[in-house]
């Protein structure tokens, strides 16, 4: 009688126990559940940004004789500036910590150079050749660049779905490249040449900035990467020669670059990132190619051929595959 008894009481307290955990299992969920939607809220905005400045880069080239690597040297300058300001208001400004550490100081160097220059510089070039969407769908390709320099690097082979997804995004580079034709390009060679270079800078960026990024933070690192890559660009381009015949237009497509398409867009989707999770992030990422193609073929005026769109589709599937 008294096990019976020990053993109601026993279940009687395990039932209030899940009934408590299913209680506060319920409450813990309302407020990520606000805070998801937020985080999506800001990768979605975010991501536009991204397309939006890429359609604006676009039309700058399009519009006005000025050259891919002075773009890039205003660009990084003024978005390494406002996120160090950024950065600063938070008090999480590390200048004298990294003057002093010197491997601290060479990792950012590189990550500046071969991550921030290379991927700020190869983009815009692609832009000026191709469109910001090719440019932008080209890329996506740095997933499979990373795929690949992490099985060498780990002497592997690749999975079966990485290897897959090597070979869609092969195949989506052709279409885009040749418009599905075998007798000759849609692109040029430079557009295609910068469009790879592009994925290419773009995986630099996202291996090189491990360790910047773990150590500073995300902001504070690549406001100093970029703020770095900015100075050395900006004396070498001799930012201060300003191209001739800028007018209005241009100031507002370079402005759109350095604060909407840089610092805006950054900041807000990797607050959204925090807030829904990287893996609903990478997919709403995906709403820059999408938002850089639209507004390049309906304000622009460019023309995609079924092939390209076929192209920009498994690019953009083994992204979403790869994640």
């Amino acid at each position: 009688m008294l096990k019976r008894n020990r053993d109601g009481k026993n279940q009687m307290n395990i039932k209030e126990s899940n009934h408590a955990t299913e209680k506060q299992a319920s409450n813990s969920t309302e407020v990520p559940s606000s805070s998801a939607r937020l985080g999506a809220l800001c990768c979605m905005i975010g991501a536009t940004s991204w397309g939006f400045s890429g359609t604006c880069g676009e039309a700058l080239f399009s519009s006005y004789p000025i050259d891919a690597a002075w773009v890039t040297a205003l660009r990084m300058l003024g978005a390494g500036t406002i996120l160090l300001l950024a950065a600063a208001a938070k008090g999480k400004l590390p200048v004298r910590a990294l003057v002093q550490d010197k491997k601290a100081m060479a990792q950012m160097v590189l990550f500046s150079f071969l991550g921030l220059v290379l991927s700020q510089y190869a983009y815009l070039n692609a832009i000026k050749w191709t469109n910001s969407g090719t440019a932008t769908v080209l890329q996506n390709l740095s997933i499979i660049f990373v795929a690949v320099f992490v099985c060498a690097a780990e002497r592997t082979l690749p999975t079966k779905r990485t290897f897959f997804c090597i070979c869609l995004a092969f195949f989506g580079v052709w279409l885009i490249a040749t418009g599905g034709r075998l007798d000759g390009m849609e692109l040029t060679a430079k557009g295609l040449f910068w469009g790879i270079m592009g994925g290419v800078g773009a995986a630099a960026y996202f291996l090189l900035s491990k360790n910047p990024v773990k150590q500073w933070g995300s902001i504070p690192a690549t406001g100093m990467g970029m703020f770095i890559g900015g100075v050395f660009l900006s004396g070498a381009v001799r930012i201060w020669e300003v191209p001739a015949g800028l007018d209005g237009h241009a100031a507002f497509y370079l402005g759109v670059l350095v604060i909407l398409g840089s610092a805006v867009a950054y900041t807000l989707f990797l607050k959204g990132v925090s807030l829904t999770g990287p893996v609903r992030a990478s997919v709403l990422a995906c709403l820059e190619p999408l938002t850089a193609a639209c507004l390049s073929a309906v304000w622009l005026n460019s023309v995609f051929t079924p092939a390209e769109l076929i192209g920009f589709v498994c690019i953009l599937a083994t992204v979403l595959i790869m994640k």
